[in-house]
Parts: C-alpha cells; structure tokens; sequence
C-alpha cells in the first residue's frame, strides 16, 4: 500500500472545488466529565499549547489534571450549554454559514467548511471530505484575530500535517490574523455601540483578551503587540479616551508568569475603586464560549462586585454579526483573488461542463475507466 493518501472517489468529468475552512478552537460533545477529559487530553497535549518538556508534562497532564479537572470543568460548561449545545459550536456554524452567504452574494462559488482544531468536526476529517469533492484550492481562516503559536500556529500545523498525507494536495494559501482588519475593527464597535444604545455609556470598558505565557513574547509571539493594536483601534473607533479603557490577559493556566496585567486582578482594582459602571469585551474571541461566558460573565462579576464594584455588564461576542459576516467576506475574497472562484452564468455553466465531458471522453480513450 502507498504511503499517500487518494481520494476514493474522482472522475475526469467531476469540477474542481475551491474551498475556504474555517478553524475554531474545538469544543466538547457535552458538559459530562467523559467527554471534557477526552477535549482536555487533546488540548493540553499540543506542543502548541503546553512548551513544557513532554518528559515533564505528560505525567503531569495524565496523573494530576485529567484525573481532577474535567469534572470541574464539566460544571462549568453546563452553565454554559444551550439546548442546541455547545456555544462555541452553535455561533461557529452560524459563522461558517454567513460567510458562505456572504460569499455567494458577491459572485463567488467557494465552499465553505467549518472545523474544529480539537474535537469534532476534526481538521482531517473535514479535509477528507473535501478531498472526496475534488478540492483544488483551499483558504485556510482561522477564526483567531490575533496570531499565536497556541492557537494559529497549531490550526496551521494540523492542516498542514494532513495535506502531507495526500498524494495530490490543493493549492493552498492562509490568512494569519486580521487583528487590525477594518471590517472585523468596525464590526467590533457595532457590537460595541449596540449595547451601548440598549444599556449606556459606563464609566470603563474593559477589554479582556486570551492570555499566554510571557515567555512567548520574548520568545517573538507577536500575539501581545497585535491585541494591543486591536484594544487601541477598537477604541479610536469608539472615540474613548485613555484614561475610559483598559486592557487585560484571561485565562491563565499553571505558575509561570503570563501577560499582564491579568484580568482578574483589574476586576479587583475596579471593583475597589467603587466604579460605578463598567463594560467587558473580549475582542480576541469572535464566538461565545467558556471563557466568555463563563469564565468572565460569571466568575469576573462576582469578582468584580466582591471588592466593591458595580453595574458590570458583559457585551457578547460577534457570533452572528452581519457585520463581522461581511467583514470575513471581504477577507476571504482578498485572499482568493486570482483563483477561478466567479460564480458562471448559465452558458459559461455549459461550456464549462462541456469540457468536462470531452475530458472524460479523452481519458476513456486512453485507457482510463473513469
């Protein structure tokens, strides 16, 4: 048996497919400890993720954390849970959707694929099935704003760990980060301006993205300098002054010394200070999920209000925006350009099949079955 991997079905006479996969972080199957041990395990396994010796963190990882933590963090997602289930899961797919919309709005015939960097649908598995459609040429956008190794790097890594295994693999192109992106920075402040009308102005907005390690960006992660640039234009956007806003790293995991200052501790400084009205945003996360939902419209108001703080309020993420919807198809369309993506009107539909039919005559007269 070769080595490379074929798709199991093709014909001469079957189109090319030109396709955009969208990458998400991942998600359990459910809020059960089974199911969060086995994300967990994926998860935390990522050389990505955890830069620790292997030598030193699988023990770690098997004989401490996946005996204890999925069942604390099992409760956690079921906070969380929707009827139709994960969050995350549930704005992703509303995401890929739109943007397969917002695509085909503007004349473009582009499959778009949704898949998840842990769990299910798995990056190869996706793959696999667009490889069974012919896949010709392939976008790959991670659903990230930022790049950082942990979560760009390892979505890029996985592709590009499956593409390897192909015998015949697409041509391919990536987008790294679209973190000062005009559409993606407008739609923010749309978000932004929303809950504002509904709610009001509040005193302080607070804009908490994902943390990493600090030895990342000395490492030359430039995951820190593009969330500033986000938090400053989001708020030139938003016409705030210096001294309304403020930026802060979530999410810390272990002992090491992550980005600063920590999210949790400006709640506290806030919430001492006896602010009257303050409003979190999390701009490095485009879909709801534990972190957001949870881990900062749940536990950073109690928080926030234990040491004296009040009217917190937690502006949603994009989700399904149609704002960030169009924001991602004038992304995506910017880098496909030069690849064969316009939507054929009726008779180039027609020339286009009759030269696939004449191919498949051609290859049939060679010898070829199919």
């Amino acid at each position: 048996m070769g080595r490379f991997s074929a798709a199991d079905v093709f014909r001469h006479d079957q189109p090319e497919t030109t396709a955009v996969l969208a990458v998400q972080l991942g998600t359990p199957q459910a809020p059960e400890p089974a199911p969060v041990r086995r994300y967990l395990a994926q998860f935390l396994s990522d050389p990505r993720v955890i830069e620790i010796p292997r030598i030193v963190w699988l023990p770690i990882l098997h004989g401490i954390i996946l005996r204890t933590r999925p069942a604390r963090s099992a409760a956690k997602y079921a906070t969380i849970w929707s009827p139709e289930g994960s969050p995350l899961a549930v704005h992703s797919r509303q995401q890929a959707s739109l943007l397969g919309a917002a695509l085909e709005a503007a004349g473009h015939r582009v499959e778009v694929a949704l898949a998840m960097r842990y769990g299910e649908p798995s990056i190869p598995s996706v793959l696999r099935g667009l490889r069974e459609r012919n896949l010709a040429r392939l976008l790959v956008l991670p659903l990230y704003p930022q790049y950082a190794g942990s979560s760009v790097g390892t979505a890029l890594d996985a592709v590009m760990h499956e593409l390897a295994t192909w015998r015949n693999p697409p041509e391919l192109r990536t987008i790294k980060h679209f973190h000062d992106d005009p559409g993606y920075i407008a739609a923010l402040a749309a978000r932004v301006r929303e809950h504002w009308a509904r709610e009001g102005e509040p005193e302080q907005l607070l804009m908490s993205f994902h943390g990493v390690p600090e030895s990342t960006l000395l490492q030359g992660d430039p995951y820190h300098c593009e969330c500033l640039v986000t938090a400053r234009l989001l708020a030139e956007a938003l016409g705030l002054p210096g001294g309304r806003w403020r930026v802060s790293f979530q999410s810390r995991l272990g002992r090491a010394r992550w980005l600063q200052p920590y999210t949790e501790a400006v709640l506290r400084e806030l919430g001492g200070r006896g602010t009257r009205r303050l409003d979190v945003i999390c701009p490095g996360f485009v879909a709801d999920c534990l972190e957001t939902l949870e881990e900062i419209a749940i536990e950073g108001r109690e928080t926030y209000e234990s040491a004296g703080g009040h009217g917190f309020r937690y502006i949603g993420c994009l989700n399904d925006s149609p704002a960030f919807a169009q924001a991602l198809g004038s992304l995506a369309q910017r880098h496909l350009q030069g690849w064969p993506t316009a939507m054929p009107d009726a008779p180039a539909q027609a020339q286009a099949d009759a030269r696939l039919a004449e191919r498949l005559a051609r290859a049939k007269a060679a010898g070829c079955p199919f």
